[in-house]
């Protein structure tokens, strides 16, 4: 029997009514998720100075794993998912434990700077917008969807203008990235609608230890390893924040609030990933950048006020 916190996570929003208290506290709580997702390309750029792309991106899930099974022992919950949700398990898993980590490491090794690729990102929230019609059976109104092709269509400019005019090998890498993030976010978001969002992931990564352990075993042993305080604290972070603890108010925020509704906020993502670049990687802020962050965020508030 579900409890009365599982049951209040579980409500989406009502189809044809403007946005409730409960959305908007979904929508917030999905602003809590993005802004521990906008570290994970400087923390991916750190942990890379000593560290293989690969290792990096797959060896991020043992660490979280040990972590997510110490918070199922601690709940006293089943070490495994239920046998019915399986399938969608290892579709959260292809997504955002192997898929996002994968390509948006190998974008950054092949030269895509940070700022760049975080704006990349910005196409994410359209994209779980579709898959959450497509596998979520949500039905926004024109406004939101007016608000998702301007918050595209401004990262889409943006790309193909600092690729002087073209498509990079890195953009087409963090396209990747972003498919595989969408789908992840969708299915565990339609999960967390009767599953609480810590135990969603916690079953994605477990789900995935049976080929994450070995593969980052032997990657441990046969790539080039320089451990540093900052290429350790870059990996800590992608492992534990990016990986399993950004998660927990990410999917309670897609179940409370929508999935398509609440996922715009990642529109934000690109800002936040370009401050902490400025921040921790002295990547310059050139006004091209910032304004196309600067439309997405205005992308952010229109979507916010369209009804579902």
């Amino acid at each position: 029997m579900r409890d009365k916190s599982s049951a209040t996570l579980a409500s989406p929003i009502a189809v044809g009514h403007p946005p409730s208290t409960g959305a908007w506290r979904g929508t917030l709580l999905a602003g809590l998720g993005v802004l521990s997702f906008s570290g994970s390309l400087p923390g991916t750029a750190f942990a890379m100075e000593g560290f293989d792309p690969y290792l990096v991106a797959i060896g991020r899930a043992v660490v979280a794993v040990v972590a997510a099974a110490v918070s199922l022992l601690v709940a006293r919950a089943p070490l495994l998912p239920p046998r019915e949700h399986l399938g969608s398990y290892v579709v959260i898993s292809a997504g955002v434990v192997f898929g996002f980590p994968i390509f948006s490491g190998l974008a950054l090794a092949a030269g895509a700077d940070t700022s760049h690729a975080a704006v990349v990102v910005g196409l994410l929230p359209a994209a779980t917008a579709v898959f959450a019609v497509l596998r979520g059976g949500e039905r926004p109104r024109p406004l939101f969807w007016v608000a998702c092709a301007l918050g595209a269509l401004s990262i889409t400019v943006f790309t193909v203008s600092r690729g002087g005019g073209h498509v990079t090998a890195g953009d087409l890498l963090m396209v990747g990235a972003l498919l595989s993030a969408a789908v992840g976010y969708t299915e565990g978001g339609r999960l967390a609608r009767r599953t609480p969002g810590w135990r969603v992931i916690s079953y994605a990564l477990v789900v995935a230890a049976p080929l994450t352990v070995p593969v980052t075993v032997v990657l441990a042993l046969t790539t080039e390893v320089r451990p540093s305080a900052v290429s350790l604290a870059g990996f800590a972070y992608v492992s534990l924040i990016s990986m399993f603890l950004g998660f927990i108010p990410w999917y309670a925020g897609l179940a409370m609030g929508g999935i398509a509704r609440a996922g715009q906020t990642q529109l934000a993502q690109p800002l936040l990933t370009m401050a902490w670049a400025w921040l921790l990687l002295g990547e310059p802020f050139d006004p091209v950048t910032l304004a196309a962050a600067l439309a997405v965020l205005v992308c952010v508030a229109m979507s916010q006020r369209a009804r579902s």
